[in-house]
C-alpha cells in the first residue's frame, strides 16, 4: 500500500517543480514590467498628439508632435535648450535644498517641544495656502532681479509640504518603536534619524514628491514673470520669448521638455530613493 503514495508523492512533487520552473510568455512578462506599459501609454499619447494635430492642421495652435521634436533636436544642437533647463534645474536645486532644510529644522523642533508643535501649524495655516507665485513681486522688491527672489519663492513651494508630511508621519511612528529607541538611550538628534526617520519615511517621501512638483511648477511659472523683468531665465522665458516670435514649436518643445524633466525625476530619482530606503527598510508593502 505504501508503494503508490510514493509515487503520487513523487509526481505531484515532480508537477510542482515544473510549475515553479516553468517560464512565462514573453507578452506576460513584459506586460508585467511598469517600465514598458508606461512606455507604452506615452507612445499612444504621442500618437493621439501626432493625429490630432494633423487633423487641426495648425501649426500656430497645434504643432504636431514631429514639429515639436524637430524644434527640440534643433534646440539642442544650437545649445538653447539645455542652458536654459541647466539654469531651471540650478536655481530649482538651490530652492529645493533650502526649503527641505527650513522644513527639517521645524519638523524637528515640532515633535520636540509643544511650542514648536504650536508654531509649525499655525505658520501652515497661514502661509501654505498661500500661493507662492503671489509671492515674486514681494521678493522682487527684497532681493531684486536676481536668483534669489526665486529661490525664496521655490522655498515657499517645498517648506509647507515637506514639513506636513514630516510631521504627520513622526506622529504615526508607533509607541512600539518609540519605546525601542528610548531603552536604547537614544535621545534628541539621533533618536530622529534612527527611529523616526526610518519609520516616517514613506510619508517623508510623500512630502519630498509633492514638495518637488510645486516648486517646479511654481519656478516655470516665476521665470515667465522674472523672465520679462530681467530679460534672462530658465526654460519659462524659453517659452514666453518663443511665445512672443511665434515660434509655437519651439513653445511645446519647452513644454515637452519641462515634462520629460518631470517624468525622470518621478520615475528614476525618487523610484531609486524608495527602492533603497522605503521597500528595503521593509515599511511599506
Amino acid at each position: 500500500m505504501a508503494e503508490p503514495r510514493i509515487i503520487l508523492h513523487e509526481t505531484g512533487q515532480a508537477l510542482a517543480e515544473g510549475a515553479v520552473e516553468r517560464e512565462l510568455p514573453l507578452l506576460e512578462r513584459l506586460w508585467a514590467s511598469a517600465v514598458v506599459r508606461k512606455t507604452l501609454l506615452l507612445v499612444a499619447l504621442g500618437l493621439v498628439w501626432e493625429i490630432y494635430a494633423r487633423h487641426l492642421d495648425n501649426p500656430l495652435l497645434f504643432p504636431t508632435l514631429t514639429e515639436t521634436l524637430g524644434a527640440v533636436m534643433e534646440r539642442t544642437r544650437d545649445g538653447t535648450l539645455p542652458a536654459r533647463a541647466a539654469t531651471s534645474l540650478r536655481i530649482l536645486l538651490m530652492g529645493y535644498a533650502a526649503g527641505i532644510l527650513l522644513a527639517a529644522i521645524m519638523t524637528v523642533l515640532a515633535i520636540s517641544t509643544r511650542i514648536g508643535t504650536d508654531l509649525l501649524e499655525t505658520l501652515t495655516a497661514m502661509f501654505n495656502p498661500l500661493p507662492a507665485i503671489a509671492l515674486l513681486p514681494l521678493a522682487l522688491i527684497w532681493f531684486g532681479l536676481g536668483s534669489g527672489s526665486l529661490v525664496f519663492v521655490l522655498i515657499h513651494s517645498v517648506l509647507w509640504a515637506v514639513a506636513l508630511n514630516t510631521h504627520a508621519g513622526f506622529l504615526g511612528v508607533s509607541q512600539t518603536l518609540r519605546m525601542v529607541g528610548k531603552n536604547y538611550g537614544l535621545k534628541g538628534l539621533s533618536y530622529v534619524l534612527r527611529i523616526l526617520v526610518p519609520a516616517a519615511f514613506p510619508s517623508i517621501l510623500t512630502g519630498l514628491k509633492i514638495g518637488w512638483a510645486f516648486a517646479w511648477r511654481t519656478l516655470i511659472a516665476a521665470e515667465l514673470v522674472f523672465g520679462v523683468s530681467s530679460g534672462q531665465g530658465g526654460l519659462g522665458w524659453f517659452i514666453f520669448e518663443n511665445r512672443n516670435v511665434l515660434d509655437i514649436p519651439s513653445v511645446f518643445a519647452g513644454l515637452l521638455t519641462v515634462i520629460l524633466i518631470g517624468l525622470v525625476v518621478e520615475n528614476l530619482v525618487f523610484r531609486v530613493i524608495e527602492r533603497r530606503t522605503v521597500r528595503r527598510w521593509g515599511v511599506q508593502s
